[in-house]
Formats: C-alpha cells, sequence, structure tokens
C-alpha cells in the first residue's frame, strides 16, 4: 500500500545507497562521488521505506534559490507500480520549491517527466571503451595549481548555477585528477577524471575548441592510465562527440537534459564532458 512508505532524507553517510542503486542501473557513478553530492544540498537526498527496508530513492539538490537538479530516480524491482514513485518524486519536487528543477533522465522516461512540466532541451549521449595512456602532452598543468576563481567563473558559462563548494571538493577528492591548459595565461580548458565501479570518467570537460579539449583529454588519460573509460558529451556538441570518436569511444547510451523552465544562457558548446548525470 502506498501509505506503508515512509519519505526520510538520506544522511550524507547513506547517500551511498543510492550510489549503489545507480550501480546496480549501470549508471557507473564515481567512487567518491556522494561525498561530493552532499556538499551543495545536504537536505536533498530522499528514501522511501517499508518497515524500515529501503525500496525507493531520489534527488533534489538545491544549487541556490533558482536551480535544482534531479537524480537518483529509483525504484527497487519489486516495488514498482505500487504509487511508490510518484510519492518520492513529488517529496523531490517540493524540495524544490519555485526553483526551475534540470535531470538527465533515461530517454524512455521523458513522458513521464513532461508530466511534471519537464520539457527537452537536448540528449546527452555517454561514451565508453578502453583506451591506451597517451603521452602526457607538454604544456597542460595540474588544476589545483592554478587559482580556482577563473575555474569557479568558466564554470559558470556551462552550468545553470553557481557551484563552488561543490567544484572544490569535486577537484579535490583523493582519487581524482583535475588538468588545466593555458593560453596567454587565460585558462582556456579543464577537466578532471575520476574512478568509478567501473574503469574512469572524464567530467567535467569544458574547452573553448576541440583541440584545447583533446590537450585535456590526452593529459587525463595519460595520469589514470590505460584501461576503460566513459565521457559524457551533449549530442547537440558536434565536436565533442567527435572528440569522442577520436578515443576510439563508442555510443553506451543516452539521456535527455530536460529542464521544468527558462536558464541563463549556457555555452554548450564548450562541454565536452558532462559533470554527472546524477548532480548535473
Amino acid at each position: 500500500m502506498m501509505s506503508d512508505l515512509h519519505i526520510r532524507n538520506l544522511s550524507p553517510e547513506e547517500i551511498t545507497i543510492a550510489g549503489d542503486w545507480a550501480a546496480a542501473e549501470g549508471w557507473n557513478p564515481g567512487r567518491g562521488d556522494a561525498a561530493c553530492f552532499a556538499i551543495p544540498d545536504a537536505r536533498g537526498f530522499f528514501v522511501g521505506e517499508i518497515d524500515g527496508e529501503p525500496v525507493a530513492t531520489v534527488s533534489c539538490v538545491n544549487y541556490d534559490d533558482r536551480f535544482a537538479f534531479l537524480g537518483f530516480y529509483i525504484v527497487r524491482s519489486g516495488f514498482r507500480g505500487a504509487g511508490h514513485g510518484l510519492r518520492i518524486w513529488n517529496a523531490a519536487i517540493a524540495h524544490a520549491g519555485a526553483r526551475v528543477i534540470g535531470l538527465d533522465g533515461v530517454v524512455a522516461q521523458q513522458d513521464n517527466y513532461r508530466k511534471s512540466g519537464f520539457k527537452l532541451a537536448y540528449a546527452n549521449i555517454r561514451y565508453g571503451g578502453n583506451v591506451a595512456a597517451p603521452p602526457k602532452p607538454a604544456d597542460v598543468v595540474a588544476l589545483d595549481t592554478i587559482p580556482f576563481a577563473p575555474v569557479e567563473a568558466d564554470d559558470a558559462t556551462v552550468f545553470p548555477a553557481a557551484r563552488g563548494a561543490f567544484l572544490r571538493a569535486w577537484i579535490n577528492t583523493p582519487g581524482h585528477l583535475g588538468r588545466a591548459l593555458l593560453r596567454d595565461g587565460k585558462l582556456a580548458a579543464w577537466g578532471v577524471i575520476r574512478p568509478c565501479r567501473t574503469g574512469h570518467k572524464i567530467g567535467p570537460l569544458v574547452a573553448d575548441d576541440r583541440g584545447a579539449a583533446e590537450a585535456i583529454a590526452q593529459a587525463l588519460l595519460a595520469s589514470a592510465g590505460a584501461g576503460e573509460i566513459f565521457l559524457d558529451v551533449p549530442a547537440v556538441n558536434r565536436e565533442a562527440i567527435a572528440l569522442a570518436e577520436s578515443l576510439g569511444l563508442r555510443p553506451v547510451f543516452e539521456t535527455a537534459r530536460m529542464y521544468t523552465g527558462p536558464i541563463p544562457p549556457l555555452r554548450i558548446d564548450r562541454v565536452f564532458g558532462v559533470t554527472s548525470f546524477e548532480l548535473g
């Protein structure tokens, strides 16, 4: 019965529950993601329980007073079709209040998301494959050796809300490796690679052009070593797709980036790698 479902906040330490479920669904989250995810909005993660047993999760992270991002919307097999998903979904939407909400949803669920006011912006495509470690480019530096302010300002051109505290944690989390490229003293490209449940994932990867993005990608791959690599790219950025294909990566699956309302103009042409399908 729907009345049997008890919805509560996940504590920061419990966000790994949502991560484990996402991994089981094939989303391959990063090993250090949970600690970073709690930083923007520690109360943005929800679990639905029946008799103390977790059966559903969702997150709706409020980045500021205008924008939130929804993710981790999962109902365990065996508990679907009973209304539990709708109840926890509504709790997440209520947490966002009047904010515009974004999400990366499975394509098959687009019609359901439209019922909650979401409209398609574009598709994101996950590319994956095994990559040999290339030589390290000479002109790329460690991301944590340059001032943070230009990185935060650059991120503001590609993401709808300020997320400085999250970015600091994302860059500095053990196992995460960041690289930057400067041209004439200005930040031209930067990115992070992190270990995931399977292989490594590059994200974010932000660059002025494909050449700069390639330099960062090569530096990140050189740092992480050979192995399985994943890169999530906006389908509307043809140069990002060309970069993924040049690395020998192939499409794994696709998501629908959707929003409930208008967002600030973004330079999607500079997004060569999405930070996370769970938090945007």
